[in-house]
């Protein structure tokens, strides 16, 4: 049985993300002063007395504003109130009750759905001011004064949440998740193949440059396995970073590929490889992570036969420090080989987790230095005594030598793509670690 859902909804600049970011005990959706930050659904988990609940941040309602994002927010908002089985109406004390928590309050009622009021930013301990129960007008029940800044208030309004929930005792813990992250510049259609893979409007999809800003998390399970997809927000050149949420935007992105296990680095077909591409590639080959280069728009483009071959020579060539990471052209509008997308994320997941036993290393090690010899230098030979695996995500190798001046970054080269041949590593980087003979 999946877990239930609780959605925060109310207008913009209430507190809404910060009241999420303090329910599920981390930062994870951006927290500023200006209004709007919020954007898509994003998606934690909340535990209240060793019961767990999914907790869902959604952007503020605007009920009448016909801007294209704004009513984008709203839709996702009203996605949000659909899929939850309780719903936390977050209001202003500071700003007090406004003609808009009105008209929030009424589109809840219409849902059919317990809604809890919260009257957010209730900093002072002790007896609430008078205009606290102006917050009654709303007609939604007893209202709960809440600091989500301090957590003053928080346990009262968890016990009046998870009363309306119902919990399965028996639920089963989940099994293997790949994390994914989409990364690459903004408008390439990280948000479009999200929106693909789980056949509905997860996030908000724009021509506007920089309309995803937090990374989301979105769950999906297909005859593939189970996976964990974060679409991160565009990373652009810093020279043009200029605006504060961008940066924590450009943060997340960089969170989300810590936390992932593949990264899948999309490339927009219609513009064709750019320096900036690489700088993102770069990040992900960093941290060690599977990879994969997802060419996106391929319906987009006019071709012939020779056209994605072309592309590929190019790719690699442009893509050279990652020659591992394999190339799939796609189309996240149509679904153009979404399925070998996700083939190829479960070879790079398993590629990045393997496990070579010391042996079959040492085996190996003495077929490659027989085929080609280790390099000298002024008489005095290479000897490379044994090989061990020293760990996993990405895969790590140790070779014990007599001197490690004389290992040659070719002869490293050459070893690793023995390795990566004969235990099939593709889709991940590997590291080779040079210890001299009695070094620690």
């Amino acid at each position: 049985m999946a877990k239930p859902v609780i959605a925060i909804v109310g207008r913009p600049n209430v507190g809404k993300s910060t009241l999420f970011n303090k329910l599920i005990g981390q930062r994870l959706s951006i927290v500023d002063d200006t209004p709007g930050v919020t954007r898509d659904r994003i998606y934690g988990e909340c535990e209240w007395q060793n019961k767990k609940a999914v907790i869902i941040d959604t952007g503020g309602i605007e009920p009448k504003s016909d801007d294209v994002i704004l009513s984008q927010m709203r839709r996702q908002a009203q996605l949000a109130i659909d899929m939850a089985n309780v719903i936390i109406l977050v209001t202003d004390m500071k700003a007090g009750l406004v003609a808009t928590d009105m008209e929030v309050a009424q589109m809840l009622q219409k849902s059919g759905k317990p809604v809890v009021l919260c009257v957010n930013k209730c900093d002072s301990v002790g007896e609430p001011p008078a205009e606290f129960y102006e917050f009654y007008n709303l007609g939604i029940g007893e209202p709960f004064q809440v600091s989500s800044v301090h957590g003053h208030g928080t346990g009262d309004l968890l016990d009046e949440v998870f009363s309306y929930l119902t919990f399965d005792e028996d639920d089963e813990e989940e099994g293997s998740v790949i994390n994914v992250a989409l990364i690459g510049k903004p408008n390439v259609g990280k948000s479009s193949l999200i929106n693909f893979v789980t056949n509905e409007e997860r996030c908000i999809v724009s021509n506007i440059a920089g309309t995803t800003r937090d990374s989301i998390d979105t769950k999906i399970e297909n005859e593939y396995g189970k996976f964990n997809f974060i679409d991160t927000a565009g990373i652009r050149r810093k020279s043009r970073v200029d605006d504060e949420i961008e940066k924590y935007s450009f943060l997340r992105a960089k969170m989300a590929i810590e936390r992932s296990d593949v990264c899948v680095i999309m490339i927009d077909a219609e513009v064709g490889y750019t320096e900036q591409d690489s700088k993102v590639a770069g990040l992900a080959c960093e941290a060690g992570k599977g990879c994969i280069i997802a060419v996106n728009k391929w319906d987009a483009i006019a071709k012939d036969d020779k056209t994605m071959s072309e592309f590929t020579k190019r790719l690699k060539t442009e893509f050279a420090f990652m020659s591992y990471a394999p190339i799939v052209f796609i189309s996240a509008k149509t679904g153009l080989r979404i399925d070998k997308l996700f083939s190829l994320i479960n070879m790079a997941a398993a590629s990045n987790s393997m496990r070579i036993k010391t042996g079959m290393l040492n085996e190996l090690l003495a077929q490659a230095t027989t085929r080609v010899q280790p390099p000298t230098d002024k008489g005095r030979r290479l000897k490379i005594y044994y090989m061990t695996q020293a760990s996993v995500k990405p895969p790590t190798f140790v070779c014990f030598c007599n001197r490690a001046d004389l290992f040659h970054f070719s002869y490293q080269r050459y070893l690793e793509n023995r390795i990566r041949e004969s235990f099939g590593l593709e889709g991940t980087p590997i590291r080779l670690v040079i210890r001299e003979r009695g070094e620690k």
